[in-house]
């Protein structure tokens, strides 16, 4: 499990009520990431993800477009140690 890292993204803008939880895990069954999603009572949007430095990569940078409704203003990304092999969607925090 040597080549797998894990980003925490702290995502801004209107990203709520717009399908950008739904994308997340549409793109992370594609790239085959692992981690989960969830909305921010402060309204944003806050994800995890796990899998090759290619595919977290790629997620960032989905991170950043979302879905055609949104508009992304800011994504934080750091490092996190967590690791899932899974991707889910939690609930609101």
């Amino acid at each position: 499990m040597s080549d797998v890292i894990t980003r925490h993204l702290a995502i801004r803008g209107r990203v709520q009520a717009v399908g950008y939880r739904n994308y997340i895990e549409y793109k992370a069954s594609v790239l085959g990431v692992g981690g989960w999603v969830r909305n921010r009572l402060d309204g944003s949007v806050e994800a995890l993800v796990c899998g090759t430095p290619q595919a977290v990569t790629e997620m960032i940078e989905c991170a950043k477009r979302g879905p055609r409704a949104s508009v992304v203003e800011q994504v934080e990304v750091s490092e996190s140690t967590e690791i899932h092999t899974s991707f889910s969607r939690l609930p609101t925090a």
